[in-house]
């Protein structure tokens, strides 16, 4: 009981911890290892979505299990270049609390995915975490030290999801994650509408 408590104090610690205004200024101020560590637990859209890769991927085992973590930080390296390299993305914003809503969906309504779709479906919406991360890198920064660190942080982010899910913990119930889940899913919808 008392690491049940503690692993669900956890979430709600982080989960309170971040900030709830969007991670992502445009200001372009981050340029080391710890600026880019601490951009994806700065904003409260960040780290609901990345929770929700690692819970949805501890619920779902086999493959999911490692797979759903390493398509999403694979392909947010990728949009982290694109971040980096100025290349537009369109609507990123918007992408990026979709992608709360529809992670969170998946967890609340026990979506299950053949493990190559539901890896697809991440490293869709990481694109859209990692240009953000990108974007706000300082010119003449340490490109490779700012993407390790986010790299890092998301890889943390998806560890406490998977030690959080039912799979981990068996004596926490299936219903528990999937209440999470409909939480993650209603507060990607305030993130759209604000």
């Amino acid at each position: 009981m008392p690491t049940r408590t503690a692993r669900l104090a956890a979430l709600g610690v982080l989960t309170l911890a971040a900030s709830p205004a969007l991670a992502h200024t445009g200001a372009g101020a981050a340029a080391s290892f710890m600026d880019g560590f601490l951009h994806p637990l700065g904003g409260l859209d960040h780290v609901l979505a990345m929770v929700a890769v690692g819970l949805w991927a501890g619920v779902s085992g086999g493959r999911a299990a490692w797979s759903y973590p390493l398509a999403f930080l694979s392909f947010m390296v990728v949009g982290g270049l694109f971040g980096i390299a100025d290349v537009g993305l369109p609507a990123v914003e918007i992408g990026i609390a979709l992608s709360v809503v529809v992670l969170g969906a998946a967890l609340a309504f026990g979506l299950k995915l053949p493990a190559a779709a539901g890896a697809a479906l991440v490293a869709a919406f990481a694109v859209f975490h990692g240009h953000a991360h990108g974007a706000e890198m300082a010119a003449g920064a340490d490109a490779a030290g700012y993407a390790v660190g986010f790299v890092a942080a998301t890889a943390l982010l998806h560890g406490i999801g998977i030690t959080l899910s039912p799979r981990a913990v068996p004596r926490l119930p299936l219903m528990a994650t999937r209440a999470a889940g409909g939480a993650m899913a209603l507060a990607g919808i305030g993130l759209l509408v604000l």
